[in-house]
């Protein structure tokens, strides 16, 4: 049996990023053989995630990655379960890895994806490598989503907020491409990013969800002893009132532009005041917004009991 030495170690560690003593165990286990001992982490990985896989993964990053003529775009969210994983160097460059990847994918759904040979070590399916990053880094984790982006007539402009909290990916049709209008794109980016628009434009908007909204707003008014006095014409006045304030606050092109000199001027005059000073045909064809977590239900532990039951108390 091979000698296993502090330099093999060293040199296990840095190839995986593993622990020490599961580096030793490795190369014991494999009588010193480096290949051997970087399989038998990985297939220990495999069977350690298993035992994380109940475990939720409600934080993580959000990361985009951009083709190099800017007509394609993608954006993926990758979760773990603290907050302290998400910010470690290395998840950060798996996510990205996630990323290229889905960019350039095929796959139409998240299980064909997954299913996919993983770019960086053909070896592996994305699910693969997937599974040898928990081991490694020890929390459970998840390729929750993707969504692609294209643009053939203009590009797509990416905006990262709060180092990865929130990532938006703009569509931007126009026929004039140069730094005031990407600079346009960014901050449109940046105010879907703060304000949290759910549709591009009002035409988005289905008849069910305003008829839907006007029922609430009817209800409302019965139910208050004065407003519910004021004639027939009045309210239904009152209803179409509430209803094109709450448009101009879920439709992106509707909203008061953020940075908006007046404090009036909406997106959609924001951006036909670049594009004309500009010489340029631009238009707003559509987002896609995700924060990290969002929608994902965070299990709260107590901390102590954790602690035990990892102890085995």
């Amino acid at each position: 049996m091979a000698a296993v030495t502090a330099a093999m170690v060293k040199e296990l560690r840095e190839m995986t990023g593993a622990g020490m003593m599961d580096c030793k165990k490795a190369l014991a286990a494999t009588e010193g053989d480096m290949d051997k001992a970087v399989e038998f982490l990985r297939e220990k990985g495999l069977a350690g995630a298993a035992k994380k896989a109940g475990r939720i993964a409600a934080e993580g990053i959000v990361v985009t990655a951009l083709s190099a003529d800017e007509k394609s775009a993608v954006v993926v969210e990758v979760n773990a379960e603290t907050d302290f994983v998400a910010k470690n160097e290395k998840f950060q460059t798996y996510a990205a890895d996630v990323a290229a990847q889905a960019l350039n994918t095929s796959a139409a759904d998240m299980d064909a994806f997954m299913d996919e040979k993983w770019t960086a070590d053909e070896s592996l399916t994305v699910k693969e490598a997937l599974s040898s990053e928990i081991s490694i880094i020890g929390e459970n984790m998840s390729i929750r989503r993707f969504k692609q982006v294209t643009e053939e007539n203009g590009f797509v402009s990416s905006y990262i907020h709060a180092g990865g909290r929130i990532g938006v990916l703009l569509d931007v049709q126009t026929d004039v491409v140069n730094d005031a209008v990407k600079e346009m794109a960014k901050n449109v980016a940046m105010q879907i990013a703060a304000l949290k628009p759910q549709y591009t434009n009002s035409s988005e908007v289905s008849a069910d969800y305003i008829a839907h909204e006007k029922e609430i707003l009817l209800a409302q008014i019965m139910n208050d002893p004065k407003e519910s006095q004021k004639p027939e014409k009045v309210i239904q006045g009152m209803i179409t009132g509430r209803i094109n304030k709450e448009l101009k606050e879920i439709c992106l092109l509707d909203q008061v532009y953020v940075k908006a000199e007046d404090g009036k001027q909406t997106v959609a005059k924001y951006v036909e005041q670049v594009a004309k000073e500009n010489g340029a045909n631009v238009a707003i064809k559509g987002f896609v917004r995700f924060e990290t977590g969002e929608g994902i239900e965070k299990k709260e532990e107590d901390f102590a009991a954790e602690v035990a039951k990892q102890m085995g108390n």
